[in-house]
């Protein structure tokens, strides 16, 4: 089966396809509004220290498994290694973190997509927002509690994710991420470019771009610095397979740590710019950009509904959040299906109807919990919530781990091997000096990450 394995047309084409898997809402909805908690630009050169030092060895580690076995992470260890046994168990782990992620992100993705449709369409009145301080809010809530509405958007979704992987992989998947990843740059700097025109927008930069210190007299330096690591982490999405197979479809022609390194500098690009848009657009309406999650559907409606044409700059934002959104839908649709075909030793086609109905259907418990099952809760934690908890605390950095070790460990796969594997083409080669740190000191920030996350989580579900 690995001779008649679907490839990458291009070099451009896995650097792309693989940044949008990465660029998603962790990039434009999570790291904006955790820069306006922790204080600004303090948080974000920290940020950016921690994805260097954490997530460029990572990339490397997870698209070395997928290049050198040729295959989804559903077989990449018995592939690679004749001692893999406690990693068939993992890889279910694994795979079932791509699908927990999907049951919640359809969800979301819909809410972006459904956004500038109202807009434009006036279901969604930005000028009732001028009048009506509530408005968004309301809005929001009778939006995500409607079933029909939900279960519709849900719908759209997954046929356009598995819609585009049914084109195959370079016509549907690379072709179509390549031209939303096109897309989604023209719209960032376009609503960049104009934002920096608004008065009062450069506020909003010094608080991004310029360090200010005096935030340690409100926010205690550990808690900035561990929600620094956790978002670097997690911007990724590492863990769970998710980029090994792009990995499986890449050429030799360029090492894996110099794409890596291009693909996390677009990743931060993307995060960096959509900053360079939300904090001085706040800042010049005297709008506070530290309201946490309901900062992209509260707030930022109200700042777009002050500003000139801004039916048309709220409807071009929430296009770019679709953007975001779906490239990671059809990415992580393409390994769901690709795991599939590599487990059940079947056809594309195949693949796409034995998992396209199951997932719709596990979706639905997440659609349905702002409104019909709003009150199945784990203390103060909702299906969504419960969904992200698994995937973001649980499985990514166990599978994080569980790659590390089997790279690094000379019982199983071992550096030699994987350290050829990364370093094999023309680019930035992985250095050896890096060995006792990634089998050492990343899996110690790993569990770092793991335990202070799971206690925060788990303080954040117990009800006061």
């Amino acid at each position: 089966m690995n001779e008649k394995r679907e490839t990458l047309a291009s070099s451009l084409g896995f650097l792309l396809v693989s940044a949008g898997c990465a660029v998603g809402l962790g990039n434009v909805w999570r790291f904006p509004y955790i820069v306006g908690q922790y204080g600004g630009a303090l948080f974000v050169l920290l940020y950016i220290f921690f994805l260097v030092i954490l997530g460029l060895p990572m990339l490397t580690a997870e698209f070395a498994l997928g290049r050198a076995s040729k295959t989804s992470i559903v077989r990449s260890y018995n592939v690679l290694s004749s001692n893999a046994g406690p990693f068939k168990a993992i890889s279910k782990f694994q795979i079932a973190g791509n699908w927990v992620l999907m049951m919640f992100y359809t969800t979301v993705a819909g809410w972006m997509i459904a956004y500038p449709i109202a807009i434009l369409n006036g279901w969604f009145n930005m000028k009732e927002i001028t009048t009506n301080a509530d408005y968004a809010e309301n809005f929001f809530k009778t939006f995500t509690a409607s079933p029909s509405a939900q279960i519709f958007w849900v719908s759209v979704v997954c046929l356009i994710g598995f819609g585009v992987c049914a084109l195959g992989l370079k016509r549907g998947v690379e072709n179509v991420t390549k031209k939303m990843m096109a897309f989604l740059f023209v719209i960032l700097i376009g609503l960049a470019i104009y934002v920096f025109t608004l008065d009062g927008a450069g506020k909003g930069l010094h608080f991004y771009l310029v360090p200010n210190f005096d935030v340690l007299k409100e926010k205690n330096i550990f808690d900035i610095i561990t929600a620094a690591l956790g978002q670097s982490f997690f911007t990724l999405s590492l863990g769970i397979g998710s980029m090994s197979i792009f990995g499986s479809y890449t050429s030799r022609s360029h090492s894996l740590y110099g794409e890596s390194a291009k693909i996390i500098a677009i990743d931060t690009f993307i995060a960096l710019l959509s900053g360079l848009i939300i904090f001085p657009a706040c800042f010049a309406y005297g709008s506070q950009p530290d309201e946490g999650p309901g900062l992209i559907f509260f707030i930022l409606p109200k700042v777009f509904a002050q500003m000139p044409g801004g039916i048309w700059v709220g409807a071009i934002f929430f296009i770019f959040l679709a953007l975001a959104a779906l490239t990671t839908i059809i990415t992580v649709f393409e390994n769901i299906i690709a795991m599939t075909m590599d487990n059940r030793q079947c056809s594309r086609k195949t693949a796409i109807k034995r998992t396209a109905p199951l997932l719709f259907l596990l979706s639905l418990p997440c659609a349905l919990s702002f409104g019909l099952l709003a009150n199945i809760k784990l203390g103060k934690l909702g299906i969504l919530d419960m969904e992200d908890f698994f995937v973001s605390n649980v499985a990514l950095p166990l599978g994080s781990l569980a790659i590390l070790v089997f790279c690094v460990c000379r019982k199983y796969w071992g550096w030699e091997k994987f350290r050829q594997e990364a370093n094999e083409g023309q680019g930035l080669k992985l250095p050896n000096f890096l060995r006792h740190y990634m089998a050492w000191g990343i899996p110690v920030i790993i569990l770092f990450v793991f335990v202070v996350s799971l206690i925060t989580a788990i303080k954040n579900a117990i009800p006061a």
